[in-house]
């Protein structure tokens, strides 16, 4: 069937608080505000049956486990797993972040813009690299996760993990078969939810889905935009996908038919828009498709004056023959094509239509046009569809065109990207597919067709 996985990292933790340096290190204790978060992302959990939960023996993480599992009501108790401890620093434990950058500039350099080539000594006088022993714990991690909670079991199970932000994007990185050099590319707040889903496949593997990514709204009792991960120096995209259509619905190919939103779609480009309602934007980029531009024009209600741009890169992949058809419909005419773009995306190419190659250049073109454009702190929105937004975005976290099946994107899910460094320099995945301005904490969208 699957298996959900539920990351969250610790709470606010005495050292979040004063900007010291953590670590492995049990130094450091879950404040009053970090045992309030873990209440509430154990209420914003309670409608979901959790299987079993696993965390960090560090008193931060293990405490906004107890923390959270007593407000979830499930009557778990969390097992401690060793594997799940955060990033060796011994050498900076303690010490504040501006104190590690003053005494060791060209460490703390490495350790900002490519932490896996990071090297620190142990108190023996040995050398070692944080970041691929790190990596190396978390594929032990996964892999005996896996041995317990098999995706092909019979009955589906969720389970949560509670640990530390180094070692979850770690994880992150593993169940995504991505490169310890991806590490700067993720962002986990204190206290954040992400949801993956991971499918057995046919032959034994296993797919993994981000279905969303360091999600804080839950931490609020108004939905609003202070909910989303504050921003740092340099410019930020928002990108958003369009409302829900009647294909949608149903289940259509839609591609570059321009079906405009149904009521539910208006609905959710409402919602969408008081929650970005408190967000600086300076511009506005839409595709040039109807459903787009009424959602951008739906959040825009609360931004009068914010120029709204047609971007010809950003339409939907064209599905060319089979547009307007439902799944069966084109298994009845193309099922081994429809099997190969299920199983194998990349491989595809639309009958009359276009190829995910074909989306992936041209929408990456276009998102980097406009970051290109942005001046040092502006905040930009772009709104766009399903194939697009799953391109920019594999693209953004290291995965290719093979893997567009691992990004979500539910009808008015909210992603954040900050470039802290320049839109010339790799970007940060801030936050992906915030659904919770819909309902709840998982993506309840429609599942539509792609």
């Amino acid at each position: 069937m699957s298996l959900r996985i539920l990351l969250v990292r610790h709470g606010l933790s005495s050292f979040n608080l004063e900007h010291r340096i953590q670590g492995r290190d049990d130094l450091s204790s879950l404040t009053e505000e970090g045992v309030k978060q873990a209440l509430a992302t154990g209420e914003a959990l309670r409608d979901l049956s959790l299987t079993a939960a696993y965390s960090s023996p560090l008193r931060r993480a293990h405490d906004t486990a107890t923390a959270l599992l007593a407000a979830h009501g499930g009557g778990l108790e969390p097992q401690l797993d060793d594997d799940l401890l955060e990033v060796d620093l011994a050498p900076w434990s303690g010490l504040l972040s501006s104190d590690v950058r003053e005494r060791f500039p060209e460490a703390h350099h490495t350790w900002t813009h490519h932490p896996e080539l990071l090297q620190l000594q142990r108190a023996d006088g040995s050398t070692y690299a944080p970041i691929p022993e790190l990596m190396a714990q978390a594929q032990r991690f996964v892999a005996r996760l896996l041995e317990h909670h098999d995706p092909a079991a019979s009955a589906p199970q969720t389970v949560l993990v509670v640990g530390h932000n180094a070692i979850l994007r770690c994880l992150l990185l593993s169940l995504l078969s991505l490169p310890a050099s991806g590490f700067r590319r993720l962002r986990l707040d204190n206290a954040s939810l992400s949801v993956l889903n991971l499918t057995a496949e046919e032959g034994g593997g296993v797919s993994v889905q981000i279905e969303s990514l360091n999600g804080t709204t839950h931490l609020h009792s108004e939905v609003c935009a202070s909910t989303l991960p504050a921003k740092g120096p340099g410019p930020r995209l928002l990108l958003v996908r369009h409302g829900e259509t009647d294909w949608n619905r149903q289940g259509r190919f839609q591609g570059q038919i321009d079906i405009p939103l149904n009521s539910n779609g208006h609905a959710q480009a409402a919602a969408a828009g008081r929650f970005l309602s408190r967000v600086g934007f300076d511009r506005a980029y839409t595709s040039s498709m109807s459903r787009p531009r009424q959602t951008a024009e739906g959040i825009l209600n609360h931004h009068p004056g914010v120029p709204l741009t047609s971007v010809s890169d950003l339409v939907e992949i064209g599905h060319g023959e089979w547009e307007g058809c439902l799944e069966q419909e084109i298994a009845a005419s193309w099922g081994p094509l429809l099997a190969a773009w299920k199983q194998a995306p990349e491989t595809v190419q639309m009958p009359e239509g276009e190829t995910i190659h074909d989306v992936w250049d041209r929408s990456l073109r276009g998102w980097n046009s406009i970051a290109a454009s942005l001046h040092a702190d502006e905040t930009a929105l772009v709104v766009a569809h399903d194939a697009v937004n799953k391109t920019i975005l594999c693209a953004l976290l290291g995965l290719s065109p093979a893997d567009i099946w691992a990004v979500k994107q539910g009808n008015g899910g909210v992603t954040v990207i900050d470039y802290p460094h320049g839109p010339d320099q790799p970007p940060v995945v801030v936050c992906l597919n915030q659904t919770a301005h819909l309902g709840g904490v998982l993506d309840r969208t429609a599942a539509g067709a792609l």
